[in-house]
């Protein structure tokens, strides 16, 4: 006897900006507590780098949130286009 299949589940379809938000301010934050707090010791260690990364990291958020932003907008299309389950 074949068993019925469960109705598979919709796909996840969250909002993306705040994800993108959320990266841009980790960043931020470690960029700015490596600054202020490690600076010395980062010289001393040779890993003044680690600053650059948590820049780059930053700047590069800002295409993502743009890409994230364009998303959420289709998102909203899609569910407006999408028929009504009951």
């Amino acid at each position: 006897m074949p068993q019925e299949q469960q109705p598979r589940p919709e796909p996840l379809d969250p909002p993306m900006v705040p994800f993108a938000v959320a990266g841009l301010i980790a960043w931020a934050v470690a960029g700015l507590v490596l600054l202020v707090f490690f600076r010395d010791w980062l010289t001393a260690h040779g890993h003044q780098n680690w600053l650059w990364t948590c820049l780059a990291g930053f700047l590069w958020g800002f295409p993502g949130l743009a890409t994230m932003m364009r998303h959420d907008a289709n998102r909203r299309r899609r569910r407006a286009a999408a028929p009504r389950q009951p």
